[in-house]
This record gives structure tokens, C-alpha cells and sequence, in this order.
């Protein structure tokens, strides 16, 4: 009869119209948040990495965001994306147009989502960029610039291939941290409206501690483990070839 129940809650999964919705929301979030995040990270490192003026402030106002903990991070948002008092609203009515419900409305709430995760991410990410920046000899780019090399040059044949090791890191974290965010959907959204922001974990922990349904709970963590070994198989897999170790 046990094994019953726990069978039943497996296929369930295939019924549920609202995991159907949450793991599309889900891959969706991923798919942008990741990418966006590890390219605003290498243009940002490459930038702080470079002899300008006050560097060390610049480096401590992309990194700031990573050290202040999510719940304070998703607070602040919330004051930005409020829609009577809101920082975004204010701007858009001072050149006259209409307030916009960034949390409230299904097309945008889960966009609004993914901005903050890129605020607070890129700057994580840009510190291990400009850590491996620091190790590239300067003598490959010497050598490129006897040759008149371009900048797009230099960075597609000589900067990025030297940072695939740093990538990969990179990317396996980007992709655990998109899988596992539940404060901000907490406190911003709580998946709403109409589940158009709901995410994964946050589904999970909706059914283990509002529903108290552990088991179906249960279940729901099993696919969120099997969905993840999947990625790093896909990752590693793929990556791994073009990373060379220096």
C-alpha cells in the first residue's frame, strides 16, 4: 500500500499542470539568467582589469550586491518595483508614462525576477573572471599586438579560451543558483501571480510546508535532483572539451 502511495505521487507528475508551468518558468529563468549573468561578468572583469582611475571602487561596486544576503537583496528590489512608491515607477512617470505593475503582472513578474538575480550574480561571477584575467601572461597579448591583432580578435583567440576553466566553474554555480533561489520568490511574489513566477524549489517548498504534502514534496525534489545531474552531465560533457587547463 506504501509503495502504492509513493508510485502515485510519481505519477502525478505527469498530471500536474502546475509543475508543467513551474518547470517552464524554471528552464526559461535559467536560460537567461545564466548566459546574461557569465557575459555581463566578463565585461565587467575585463573592464576593472584594465589601469583606470578609482578601479578599486569600481570593483567594490560590482562585488557589493554578492555580499548582501538575498532576503536584504529581494527588500530593496521590492522598493524598486513597488508600484505607488517604487523607484522604477517614479522615473518611468517623470517622462510621463504609465506606472507598471513589475510584480503584479503574469508577462513581467518573472522577467522582474531575473533582473535582480543579475544584479546580484554578475558581480560574483566578474571576481573569478578577473582572478583568472590576472593569471593570462602578458606576453600572448604582447605577441597578438606585434601581429596588429583587434581587440575582437584577441579576446575570441587568446582571452576566452584561456577563461573556459573559469567558465565552466562558473557555469555549473550560475545553473545550481537558478535552481535553488527561494528567498526572493518568498518575499516579492510568492510565485504569484497565477504561478507565473513560481520556480522549482520554491513549488517544493509550497507543497512540503503551505499544502503539507511531504510526499508529493518528496517527489518533486527527486526530479529537481535528477534535472540537475542531467545539466552537469550536459555541461561537462560539452565543456570539458574546449576547456584547456593551463
Amino acid at each position: 500500500m506504501s509503495d502504492s502511495l509513493h508510485l502515485d505521487n510519481y505519477r502525478y507528475l505527469l498530471e500536474d499542470e502546475v509543475l508543467l508551468q513551474v518547470l517552464s518558468n524554471s528552464f526559461w529563468y535559467a536560460a537567461i539568467t545564466v548566459p546574461v549573468s557569465i557575459a555581463l561578468a566578463i565585461a565587467m572583469a575585463l573592464w576593472v582589469n584594465t589601469k583606470l582611475r578609482g578601479v578599486g571602487l569600481l570593483r567594490l561596486a560590482y562585488f557589493t550586491p554578492t555580499v548582501l544576503p538575498m532576503i536584504s537583496v529581494a527588500n530593496i528590489w521590492l522598493f524598486f518595483y513597488s508600484t505607488e512608491i517604487g523607484l522604477l515607477n517614479n522615473i518611468l512617470g517623470y517622462f510621463g508614462a504609465d506606472a507598471v505593475n513589475w510584480l503584479g503582472d503574469p508577462d513581467i513578474s518573472l522577467y522582474s525576477l531575473m533582473a535582480m538575480t543579475i544584479w546580484k550574480e554578475a558581480g560574483f561571477f566578474m571576481i573569478f573572471y578577473l582572478a583568472a584575467l590576472q593569471t593570462i601572461s602578458p606576453d600572448l597579448y604582447h605577441a597578438a599586438a606585434l601581429e596588429n591583432a583587434s581587440r575582437w580578435t584577441i579576446f575570441k583567440r587568446i582571452t576566452f579560451p584561456l577563461l573556459m576553466p573559469t567558465t565552466l566553474f562558473v557555469l555549473v554555480n550560475a545553473i545550481l543558483n537558478a535552481f535553488k533561489l527561494v528567498d526572493h520568490l518568498f518575499i516579492l511574489t510568492k510565485g504569484g501571480p497565477n504561478n507565473s513566477s513560481n520556480l522549482l524549489l520554491y513549488y517544493i517548498f509550497e507543497n512540503a510546508f503551505s499544502f503539507f504534502d511531504t510526499a508529493y514534496a518528496s517527489a518533486l525534489t527527486v526530479l529537481l535532483l535528477i534535472i540537475l545531474v542531467f545539466l552537469a552531465l550536459l555541461q561537462f560533457g560539452v565543456l570539458e572539451k574546449r576547456v584547456h587547463y593551463r
